[in-house]
């Protein structure tokens, strides 16, 4: 059996996630999604929506097998607890790829780190992104 992770922040689900996780999923057998914590959350703003209605979000997804909050204080706890075959990486998230092998293989942990494909919008208006959703939102309804 072939295992994937892939993680993120995942606050609010649209297309751009659905791919994202598909693609992950083709990858593999079974499918770890490992939802980035909101004080761990550094390179963006922080998610509007609680860390546990995240993660059930994702677990709702067909092509999700398992889904598990990240760690508090270190990242690489839950691939140490799953011992995953690959991770895969968002196309677009700020990981460094190599960086993550290197803290890896420094762990003794042997998998693949791949990125994820890219997913363009099917048709005009459609929104890949929570930034933009929110961006849209504020625009919209706040009067």
């Amino acid at each position: 059996m072939k295992t994937v992770i892939a993680q993120g922040t995942f606050d609010i689900l649209h297309p751009g996630h659905v791919h994202y996780l598909t693609d992950a999923a083709a990858r593999g057998d079974e499918l770890h999604v490992i939802i980035a914590r909101r004080e761990n959350v550094t390179h963006k703003a922080k998610p509007v929506l609680p860390d546990r209605q995240r993660r059930d979000m994702v677990a709702a997804l067909d092509v999700v097998d398992e889904a598990h909050l990240g760690h508090p204080e270190d990242i690489f706890v839950p691939i140490e607890e799953i011992q995953p075959d690959v991770i895969v990486l968002g196309y677009d998230q700020h990981h460094d790829a190599d960086g993550i092998r290197s803290a890896l293989e420094a762990r003794g942990i042997d998998c693949a780190v791949e990125r994820a494909s890219a997913r363009q919008p099917n048709y005009e208006g459609e929104l890949l992104s929570t930034g933009r959703i929110i961006e849209r939102i504020l625009r919209e309804r706040v009067e």
